[in-house]
């Protein structure tokens, strides 16, 4: 799945972005330029950037200029309320793609996504393929030849979250958050419930994938190699 990391400080906008394209990306949200950049230094891979330019510590301009020094090569779109054409130009020579003027309209942001994505040869798919099998994430299922496996939408998110990165532990509160929200009323008792759901339902599936339990520290994906 397509992993999309957004810089932004505004947490209204961070919801918004959050609302507006969770269905099609893997998003990773972190405050400001500095953070983003502790974040890919930390050898995390991510397909895409979001980023807004007034921000603390480091500014979106800055955090561009970074990025391209250090060989990262993903397309950024910048978000930003400075609309003067001396704004946009430190924005593209510092190696921005694209550029667009709050308030934004959400659906042309989705349109200019997938066209970065396919400039870089990385137009995002709404399909996890694991060898032979399909979690197709519009319609919410897991699919191996005639066999299909509908699941609810958090089934279907907290599944997608532990599979996209295969190995990469995460905590009950990390889960809870990236699947219920961060004021979610659910506690980690419904994160629980939800595993142990899904290791049923996908039970003749586990010579490909597996949910495992990390004990002490949370639960993680894992694949096996291809035979």
């Amino acid at each position: 799945m397509t992993k999309l990391l957004i810089v932004e400080d505004d947490k209204n906008i961070q919801k918004l972005l959050k609302a507006y394209l969770e269905t099609d990306y893997d998003l990773v949200q972190v405050e400001d330029g500095e953070a983003a950049l502790s974040f890919l230094k930390d050898k995390q891979q991510v397909d895409i950037m979001i980023t807004d330019v007034m921000m603390p510590n480091m500014d979106g301009f800055a955090l561009v200029k970074a990025l391209r020094k250090e060989g990262f090569k993903f397309p950024v779109m910048m978000l930003t309320a400075k609309d003067t054409i001396q704004d946009k130009t430190v924005a593209f020579s510092n190696g921005a793609d694209d550029y667009m003027v709050k308030p934004i309209d959400y659906q042309e942001l989705k349109l200019r996504l997938v066209a970065l994505l396919r400039r870089a040869g990385n137009e995002h798919p709404n399909q996890l393929i694991i060898q032979d099998i399909v979690i197709d994430r519009k319609n919410y299922t897991v699919q191996r030849g005639k066999e299909v496996i509908d699941l609810s939408k958090k089934e279907f998110d907290l599944l997608y979250k532990l599979l996209s990165t295969p190995n990469q532990i995460f905590t009950k509160e990390q889960l809870l958050d990236a699947v219920w929200g961060e004021e979610s009323f659910s506690t980690e008792d419904t994160v629980k419930t939800h595993i142990s759901k899904l290791r049923k339902l996908c039970r003749n599936f586990e010579d490909v994938f597996k949910i495992i339990t990390v004990r002490g520290l949370g639960y993680k994906g894992e694949v096996s190699e291809e035979k």
